[in-house]
């Protein structure tokens, strides 16, 4: 198994107001899977990603990725562990503002041993004709294809994406899944997607449903459906 979470416990504050966020998350993720972590607003996603991907720590709990277990682990290591095995795809792209397009993504390669070629996956990512341009020369889903691309040029074990369409409309979201996708499909990355929004759970290997910090469902999906096919009672939530 590539990802194992085990008896993941989280909590924040103290006696009277400690609050617990996760509550023994235990699940198993293969490699080269696309699962989607799904849940409403507080439901503890984000948190478990961020444990997950070694920005924060778990109370208790363990998380082995292909073989190797991330607590206890000091800040050298964990600082290793992220360069050298994770990639990280925001919700409000935190691109380098004074770096073209090309130039942030090519920081990513900077943290690799084995980085992919650059010029191939800026044309995966539909860049070739924006690649000099700036961040703020730039639209939003062509940021967020640029912040797709600096994390998988590290070619990472495993990519983390937060919430990744939760800043761009509909249109835009479609376009960044279904990059999303591609990139899984050719890189053979293994990525979790943490969303609020049902309807992509039906692209997913494996979807997995969090509420009240607890896992109230996982399963896999046998036939998955394209991102051009996925069916959406309402909108993405719009930008504003």
């Amino acid at each position: 198994m590539f990802l194992q979470i085990k008896e993941i416990n989280k909590s924040y504050g103290y006696g009277d107001s400690l609050a617990k966020v996760l509550n023994g998350i235990s699940l198993d993720i293969e490699r080269g899977e696309l699962c989607v972590l799904l849940g409403p607003s507080g439901s503890g996603k984000s948190t478990l990603l961020n444990i997950i991907g070694g920005i924060e720590n778990a109370d208790s709990g363990s998380i082995i990725i292909d073989g190797t277990a991330i607590e206890g682990m000091n800040q050298k290591e964990l600082s290793n562990y992220r360069r050298n095995h994770l990639g990280y795809v925001f919700q409000f792209y935190n691109l380098i503002p004074n770096l073209t397009a090309r130039e942030n993504i090519e920081v990513g390669a900077y943290l690799s041993k084995q980085p992919l070629d650059i010029d191939d996956l800026i044309e995966t990512l539909g860049l070739t004709e924006h690649q000099h341009k700036l961040p703020n020369q730039l639209s939003g889903g062509q940021q967020q294809r640029v912040s797709i691309g600096r994390a998988i040029v590290k070619n990472p074990d495993l990519l983390l994406c937060d919430e990744p369409t939760g800043a761009l409309d509909y249109k835009t979201s479609k376009e960044i899944l279904n990059l999303i996708s591609e990139v899984n499909k050719k890189y053979q990355s293994t990525i979790i997607i943490v969303t609020h929004n049902d309807a992509i759970k039906n692209m997913a290997d494996t979807v997995i449903t969090l509420r009240d910090g607890a896992v109230r469902d996982a399963y896999h999906n046998n036939v998955k459906t394209s991102v051009a096919d996925l069916d959406y009672e309402k909108p993405f939530k719009q930008a504003h």
